[in-house]
């Protein structure tokens, strides 16, 4: 099922612009981003291609079938509430139907939980791009053989020290593994280029190390320890950044570099953004999705702040939260079986039309 095959046969609910320009803070290069309801056709919902949700390929327009945005609903997600509370200038399409499901129905204060745990998560991406900013991987890609020592003296001597130390050739290494000893092996090395050895590794792109047949009576040279867990954990940090660097967003990237912050400016108004509205829900029972104080969040935007006074600023906002969160007037959860009653009704008179 397609966006568009959901509005051709009418199984739409709810239609409008959210994000940037439904909480106020856009800009002229703002995308539009396009969020909804819809339902299945009876035939479907009760069969076996059950939907739960349509996106385009950008995932810059989701619709969310009605189950499951009640679903989400009850859940207090963040992303769907402002959805049921998007103001009314940026509402495209509203069914007569969506009436039934009003914002009091399911504000909770399980709000204090999934907003400020979003804006956590938030938190964590600014830090991982900071992290990528200050520390970017050289892409020349580290070699199986930059995470071997041999062990001499009573210490771990890294493999490439050791070989140039010897005047010797990885290639011309023999490797045999040592038994019940993860990770060691024993080292022979071939004077004579004759033997055919296989090399520590067998070229630059090897995963592992490799092995070769030695015959008996050959002198060990040394023994070496192979980190495997070393290498795996690097290997995944280097394919996470140049993949990163890959699909990073350019444009929003030359602005992180520009303020020279170190850290993803955009994320972190997002996440003042998200802790004020937990802050404002704790206090007045009220999701207000369009921003007082535009200015004061593109601010953020902009990388006008360090690093450091925004995470400072988010542990006082967490603060006023914890302590406004027990004489909150919200109740401790939504009503489960009452929107179930109503879901099941509005189900009954989409399917009876």
């Amino acid at each position: 099922m397609t966006i568009q095959e959901i509005k051709e046969k009418g199984l739409l609910l709810f239609e409008c612009v959210s994000g940037s320009k439904a909480y106020g803070l856009d800009m002229p290069e703002s995308d539009t981003d396009l969020k909804g309801v819809f339902y299945l056709p009876k035939e479907q919902f009760f069969g076996l291609q059950h939907v739960a949700q349509v996106q385009n390929e950008t995932n810059d327009e989701v619709y969310y079938e009605l189950g499951r945005f009640v679903e989400l609903l009850l859940k207090n997600n963040p992303n769907i509430l402002e959805l049921l509370a998007t103001p009314e200038d940026c509402v495209l399409f509203k069914h007569p139907i969506m009436e039934r499901l009003t914002i009091e129905m399911f504000l909770s204060k399980q709000t204090k939980d999934t907003f400020s745990g979003y804006a956590v998560t938030q938190i964590r991406k600014a830090k991982g791009l900071k992290k990528k900013i200050v520390n970017p991987f050289p892409k020349e890609k580290k070699e199986v053989q930059d995470f071997c020592f041999v062990l001499q003296n009573y210490d771990a001597v890294p493999f490439r020290d050791w070989i140039a130390a010897q005047g010797y050739e990885q290639e011309r290494c023999g490797l045999v593994k040592l038994p019940h000893a993860k990770g060691m092996y024993a080292l022979f090395y071939d004077q004579t280029g004759i033997k055919s050895y296989k090399g520590v590794q067998k070229n630059k792109h090897s995963n592992e190390v490799s092995l070769s047949s030695v015959d008996e009576g050959e002198v060990v040279q040394v023994y070496l320890c192979f980190n495997t867990e070393s290498y795996s954990s690097y290997c995944k940090d280097y394919n996470a950044y140049w993949e990163w660097v890959e699909k990073r967003n350019q444009e929003r990237y030359a602005v992180n570099e520009k303020h020279q912050g170190g850290y993803d400016s955009k994320n972190m108004m997002h996440t003042i953004r998200l802790l004020e509205v937990a802050d404002e829900l704790m206090e007045t029972g009220k999701l207000n999705i369009r921003r007082k104080n535009r200015e004061a969040l593109l601010a953020i935007k902009a990388g006008e702040k360090s690093y450091e006074e925004l995470l400072l600023l988010a542990e006082n906002i967490l603060e006023r939260i914890e302590s406004k969160y027990n004489e909150s007037d919200l109740n401790d959860f939504p009503d489960i079986e009452k929107a179930e009653m109503l879901l099941m009704e509005m189900r009954e008179e989409l399917y009876n039309r």
